[in-house]
């Protein structure tokens, strides 16, 4: 747990190369690129003391398992026993005192990255998720049947995630099924039309006062999708309008700074889409922002 802008003592860096959630392949080797990117030479650079990196998580690839694509939620059983090794793993981090960074893949990952921080914590975590779309979507409402539009969902249906204290930030592609959910579970969301009139500092503000429950109480969910394709152009589901660079390192930096962070994850890095590994690099920029690197 962050203290202020004071680095955690411990991270633990977990990959998780999980494509099957998503139509495009390639995310799977985003974790790979974050750690091409130099994120343990940027996590050393911020003095923390033990950085332990458990690798990368075995996942079938899609081909192994074709016949679980033809589905209203395709490969959800293959998904959910990787993120059930998933959770295990974030589970025993947070409870020896670690704070997890977990690097995907598609953002199916989160489902196991927040079930084992609600375990571990005993409560559902304060969660903000930044993405361009809601990932609200159920079977039955998904038009395309990729998981990575339903971990949300899931993880409601789970009870890892409490509605009241969920904000998502950056919304900008939101399906008909999702925007009823939102509405009726009331989930504070702000789009990219809010984010440009007030203005990110404000959003953030807002998002703690949401979400926030002491130190360490709030687990972050960053899709790259989140931040407009200028600045990530390796991304699986690119949507143009979104975050631009300096409001997502200023959400990170002012998360750090209420000392409230407790994990991290970012998702969606398809480097077979990126140019020269930028979206990768931006990743580790916001990665260190969110545990206390400052400009000054």
């Amino acid at each position: 747990m962050t203290d202020g802008r004071r680095p955690p003592g411990r991270v633990d860096v977990i990959g998780v190369p999980m494509d099957l959630g998503a139509d495009r392949r390639g995310v799977d080797m985003g974790p790979s690129a974050i750690r091409y990117a130099r994120l343990r030479e940027g996590l050393e650079s911020l003095g923390i003391e033990t950085i332990v990196d458990h690798g990368n998580l075995s996942v079938p690839v899609p081909d192994s398992h074709a016949a679980l694509a033809a589905k209203e939620a395709k490969y959800l059983p293959v998904i959910l026993a990787v993120c059930d090794e998933l959770g295990r793993i974030v589970e025993d981090v947070v409870r020896a005192g670690g704070f997890p960074v977990v690097l995907g893949g598609d953002h199916s990952i989160a489902i196991g990255t927040i079930g084992g921080i609600a375990r571990a914590r005993g409560k559902p975590p304060g969660l903000i998720w930044v993405d361009a779309h809601g990932d609200i979507n159920s079977p039955l409402t998904s038009p395309s049947g990729n998981v990575h539009g339903m971990p949300v969902s899931i993880a409601l249906e789970e009870r890892s995630i409490d509605p009241a204290r969920t904000v998502l930030i950056g919304l900008r592609d939101v399906d008909p099924g999702e925007r009823e959910a939102i509405r009726r579970l009331g989930i504070r969301s702000f789009s990219m039309n809010e984010v440009d009139r007030i203005g990110m500092q404000r959003v953030v503000e807002l998002s703690l006062a949401v979400v926030s429950d002491g130190p360490g109480s709030v687990h972050v969910s960053f899709d790259m999708d989140g931040i407009d394709p200028s600045e990530a152009p390796g991304v699986g589901t690119p949507v143009r309008g979104g975050l631009t660079y300096r409001e997502a390192h200023l959400a990170m930096e002012m998360l750090a700074e209420a000392g409230v962070l407790g994990s991290l994850e970012i998702t969606e890095i398809n480097p077979i889409l990126d140019q020269r590994n930028r979206t990768a690099e931006l990743a580790v920029e916001l990665i260190l922002s969110g545990l206390g690197k400052t400009i000054l």
